[in-house]
């Protein structure tokens, strides 16, 4: 009884909600079985979230192959490793804001020993009526700073098959993915996985004012803000960077010599996120006449509300991305005139 929603006495069930979307936990869940029959390998745990997290659907399917250990995060990631150093392939599946719990276990338990364990952060970013407490905004940070941990986030539904397919498949230690609490955007389907290159970023809107470098589910809304862009006569170059960790700095490089204007957005804090990692790699690599303005969740903690609400809020919808954008693209041209 951690968190009930109105059901039917009788059967148990709770309705489903006339046009009621496939969110993106159930992608996952379905993702992770499928995976599942083709790897005998492959384990889930998760510390009792099994329906947040989606693996509930492994637990109905192959029960065989999920464990639930309570609400014992510490315990969770401990045990993962366990099971890796026996040649499994553990997905350990936690809400983004409770696996802070095993930070430790993440470090000493799994990083240092470059085992294989999957991290699969579910309610990544701004989750809505939970409020403070439950909000995934820390995870981009926390885990990015792990030495050797990989960290990425997809755009949509299909990518989301294809991080987990990849992780799964890397080899040379601990990797993490995040996705938002929600309904999916809806984008065509295909059968199968693709493997995606570790660290490799896509441009999906080429421009030539203003870079927007977006990660995970702020993509769509990047998008959206280079159309409002349009609209004022700006063109906006759109980037889905997919990692955190580790960056994509040959695609740094190169837009670094095409545009000099950059907007790192996530849904995150802004401190040592995304937009830390991306100032980081321009001064490894010595590129020094980019303008960042690094775009993401305040030094706060947010209270409940709707995603919709709270990414309108902290200007993180299409129009807010919009309007910071063209401040930033106003900025930097009076300084470089100046």
């Amino acid at each position: 009884m951690h968190g009930v929603t109105p059901f039917d006495k009788i059967t148990g069930i709770s309705p489903k909600k006339n046009g009621e979307s496939i969110a993106y936990t159930d992608i996952f869940g379905k993702a992770l079985v499928e995976i599942c029959k083709q790897n005998s390998k492959v384990v889930g745990i998760t510390a009792a979230m099994p329906d947040g997290t989606g693996l509930i659907q492994l637990h109905e399917e192959m029960p065989e192959r999920f464990f639930d250990v309570g609400i014992a995060e510490p315990h969770a990631v401990t045990f993962a490793a366990g099971m890796a150093t026996e040649g499994y392939i553990p997905v350990v599946a936690i809400y983004s804001t409770f696996l802070q719990r095993a930070f430790d276990q993440v470090v000493h338990d799994c990083a240092i020993q470059k085992l294989h364990v999957v991290f699969v952060m579910d309610r990544g970013g701004l989750v809505g009526a939970d409020g403070a407490t439950h909000h995934g905004a820390l995870d981009l940070s926390y885990l990015r700073c792990i030495q050797g941990m990989v960290v990425m986030a997809p755009k949509d539904e299909q990518e989301l098959r294809d991080m987990l397919f990849t992780a799964i498949e890397y080899k040379q230690g601990p990797i993490a993915l995040r996705y938002p609490r929600g309904n999916v955007l809806g984008v065509p389907m295909r059968d199968g996985f693709q493997k995606i290159e570790i660290g490799k970023a896509e441009t999906l809107r080429t421009g030539k004012d203003i870079a927007l470098l977006a990660i995970g589910n702020m993509v769509p809304n990047a998008l959206s803000a280079a159309e409002l862009l349009k609209e004022e006569g700006i063109d906006a170059e759109v980037v889905n960077m997919r990692f955190v960790k580790p960056l994509d700095e040959k695609l740094l490089q190169s837009l670094a010599q095409r545009i000099n204007i950059f907007v790192t957005i996530e849904d995150n804090v802004i401190h040592g996120g995304f937009g830390s990692g991306v100032l980081e790699a321009l001064s490894r690599l010595s590129i020094s006449n980019v303008a960042v303005k690094m775009h993401g969740l305040p030094d706060e903690f947010i209270e409940h509300g709707s995603p919709q609400e709270l990414h309108r809020m902290v200007k993180l919808d299409a129009a807010g991305i919009a309007e910071i954008a063209k401040r930033h693209l106003k900025t930097a041209r009076s300084n470089s005139i100046s």
